[in-house]
């Protein structure tokens, strides 16, 4: 029988530790563009349907992510779907809309975790969403965070965003303009996309050293960071190495000011597996590009399926579908 995870038990079954553990599992087998493909996106008049497809080396379940998107109504659905390797049996079926913040963060921690300096850390945020708020957890999961200072252009957001996290224990504070929120942090997260598609960060605040996240810029006409930003990176760390490089409106807006991406371009696997490691000079930009990937999908949504097993969570369906014969 097939397992429905709803958005609720995803949410009462899902651990941090648990994620970054399988992510981090998942990112040290070698990059193979033939279990994970690039993602397929149809689109049409004001709608987009986007497909993340992977079978992991490791066995055990394969599977896919279909998000639908309607621009008019500016809503979208998650949907993921793990099938046995062995028997092709449809196990689980999942609302991916948590799962999809989730392994998100989850990711930018574990690049994090492997990126940033072994100290602990100022964090510097831009945005103050829901995403925002789920990268300060990850991290803090993952590292000792020492401060977090938060920038979005709503101050009741800011102040949303400092009650919300209140239980971390970590001292919180609220910036009135994103330099403010830039200074001075080890690692700086930006997760606040803007609607008009101007560059969020400057690479003008950027100081030597600092690591950066950018999750915001994951289609063509998505911009979060200047051309200055990704020229004064010394490495670029990406989740998908060639959607990262080819569609992305930051990337494809640095290529257009000339700047070459080859020599600094890596694949986070590389650098959790320590194929790649920072730059030698402690004085370099590091920034982790973040596009969203099957592999993420399938490895947080597999774990949220065990841990809903365990915990006897989850609605087994009337209905199946059973495999045929071939």
């Amino acid at each position: 029988m097939t397992t429905f995870l709803t958005d609720t038990d995803v949410r009462a079954v899902f651990d941090w530790h648990s994620a970054i553990a399988a992510l981090r599992t998942a990112y040290s087998d070698p990059a193979d563009a033939i279990r994970f493909p690039s993602r397929a996106v149809a689109r049409g008049d004001g709608v987009w349907l986007r497909t993340l497809s992977g079978v992991p080396a490791t066995g055990g379940l394969m599977g896919a992510k279909l998000i639908a998107a309607s621009i008019v109504s500016r809503r979208a659905t998650y949907l993921i779907a793990l099938f046995d390797q062995e028997t092709a049996e449809l196990v689980a079926l999942l609302d991916g809309n948590a799962v999809t913040g989730f392994r998100t963060a989850a990711t930018s921690a574990l690049a994090a975790d492997v990126l940033a300096p072994a100290r602990p850390l100022r964090v510097g945020v831009i945005g103050s969403g829901f995403e925002a708020q789920h990268h300060v957890r990850a991290l803090a999961a993952t590292r000792e965070l020492s401060a977090v200072t938060v920038f979005s252009p709503d101050p009741a957001s800011r102040a949303r965003f400092l009650e919300r996290l209140a239980d971390l224990q970590v001292a919180l504070t609220a910036a009135d303009c994103a330099p403010a929120a830039v200074a001075g942090a080890d690692l700086l997260v930006c997760a606040a996309r803007s609607r008009d598609e101007q560059p969020v960060l400057r690479g003008a605040w950027l100081e030597p050293g600092m690591t950066v996240i950018s999750i915001g810029s994951t289609l063509p006409e998505q911009r979060e960071l200047d051309t200055d930003a990704i020229a004064r990176a010394g490495l670029i760390v990406a989740d998908q190495m060639d959607e990262v490089a080819h569609d992305t409106g930051d990337m494809i807006a640095a290529k257009q000011a000339g700047i070459v991406l080859a020599d600094k371009l890596t694949w986070l696997g590389d650098v959790v597996a320590a194929r790649v490691t920072r730059p030698p000079s402690p004085s370099a930009v590091v920034l982790y590009k973040s596009v969203g990937a099957a592999l993420q999908d399938l490895a947080v949504a597999a774990m949220c399926v065990r841990r809903a097993a365990e915990q006897h969570l989850g609605t087994m369906l009337p209905v199946s579908i059973s495999p045929v014969r071939k």
